[in-house]
């Protein structure tokens, strides 16, 4: 794991005792048992770059923090609450994620939940025929999803050795609970959120709320971390890019789009931390990167190891991802026990 410069460190000590000043600040004596000295959320390289990432995850990010001034504290202290509990499986001390010794995972999940279901409402928001998506373009989704999630997909064997090791079940399941329908005019939806404030998410603290919608741009998808706004709460997708029967658009037909915004609704970052070598995703077995990868390589090589480009949250096309690592599975499992951001969906 990297190890941050003086500058960067006095930043994120600045922005936090900034934060202090809320009335939500972790005490001291808590502070000092877990390192948060790599914690970062801003991030501006893709968009000096104009947006041109596939997902706006990260970039809708930002213009949360500008607007919202405590979701930068929620957000530390759900990662807090993270790290707190990963340590707490590997029977260590405050190593961070990343690290090496911090944000690995045994393979055991450790929480007694055994297999989690979220249920789900997805919300067709159409101007025509072909975004009115079928319902078995909605069912397909939603076995990706399945098979994704318990590494039951059929290109599971595509793993390669370097990584097959690391390639984990997450033990999590996803139900449809219903599909909405909502025809409307416009075209395009944005990334402002507009057409969740159109078609507001329906208990978002109990089910996963999937608008299906064009958001326009060559934008495929983008998603709302744990601790954000309930009216806000859960991802969108475009149409096109949801499901693997219908109306698709390859190379993006594989269902994919749909898993990778899940991933980071449970709080998982781009493996390649959104900048150079020395930020990270706050996952020790995801090797640090500094770039998406795209296409279908069949080897990447930066930040002196090779990347994790199968890794769903990687850009690499939907028939070249296969995996989330033990890692990733401890950080989105973590938000989902008793007191986690996200423990609701689970019945917690």
């Amino acid at each position: 794991m990297m190890k941050k410069g003086l500058v960067a460190l006095l930043l994120t000590a600045t922005t936090f005792i900034g934060c202090q000043n809320n009335g939500t600040d972790i005490p001291n004596d808590e502070q000092s048992k877990v390192d948060m000295s790599d914690f970062f959320l801003y991030t501006d390289q893709y968009e000096s770059k104009g947006n041109n990432s596939q997902c706006h995850t990260m970039n809708v990010l930002n213009q949360k923090l500008k607007t919202n001034k405590g979701l930068y504290q929620k957000m530390y202290e759900i990662e807090y609450a993270t790290r707190q509990f990963i340590a707490a499986k590997k029977g260590g001390g405050g190593g961070r994620p990343g690290s090496g010794n911090g944000g690995g995972d045994t393979g055991d999940s450790g929480d007694n939940l055994g297999v989690i279901n979220i249920p789900v409402y997805v919300h067709v928001v159409y101007s025509n025929s072909n975004e009115n998506i079928s319902d078995a373009q909605v069912a397909s989704q939603i076995k990706v999803l399945n098979d994704d999630f318990r590494r039951a997909n059929s290109d599971a064997n595509n793993t390669p050795n370097e990584f097959a090791s690391v390639a984990a079940d997450s033990e999590i399941t996803f139900t449809l609970a219903n599909t909405f329908r909502h025809p409307n005019s416009r075209t395009s939806w944005g990334t402002n959120d507009a057409v969740k404030g159109s078609y507001p998410p329906i208990t978002p603290s109990t089910h996963l709320n999937i608008w299906v919608a064009n958001i326009g741009g060559g934008i495929l998808g983008y998603a709302q971390f744990p601790g954000g706004s309930p009216s806000t709460d859960g991802i969108v997708v475009s149409p096109q890019y949801f499901g693997t029967t219908g109306f698709v658009a390859a190379p993006f037909d594989g269902g994919r789009t749909t898993t990778h915004e899940v991933g980071h609704y449970l709080n998982l970052r781009h493996i390649w931390g959104d900048g150079r070598c020395n930020r990270d995703d706050f996952v020790s077995d995801t090797p640090s990167s500094d770039r998406p990868n795209y296409g279908c390589p069949t080897s990447a090589n930066h930040c002196r190891s090779n990347d994790q480009f199968m890794n769903y949250m990687d850009y690499t096309d939907d028939s070249c991802m296969n995996m989330f690592s033990e890692g990733q599975k401890s950080r989105m499992r973590s938000i989902l026990v008793a007191g986690g951001a996200r423990a609701s969906l689970a019945g917690n």
